[in-house]
């Protein structure tokens, strides 16, 4: 389910990128380059970060979970 969210936020960051890229004028001076070249710093934060997140998220699954209760056995003495 996370993943399906880290994929959304992926795709969202790569449309406003798409727009956003032409409009925004790098090599300006003053204000508008130091905003443009901020936006796109955080931009590359923001697609790096669910990256991350969706490359070493934990992939446990079912049959993993079911291995494990079944290999923990309680000792019992009789």
């Amino acid at each position: 389910m996370k993943k399906n969210r880290y994929l959304l936020c992926l795709l969202l960051c790569g449309f406003m990128l798409y727009f956003a890229v032409p409009r925004l004028s790098l090599f300006a001076e003053g204000l508008e380059g130091v905003f443009a070249l901020s936006w796109l710093a955080f931009a590359l934060i923001v697609i790096a970060g669910n990256l991350t997140a969706m490359l070493y998220s934990p992939k446990r699954t079912l049959k993993k979970r079911q291995a494990l209760r079944v290999n923990k056995k309680s000792r019992s003495y009789y």
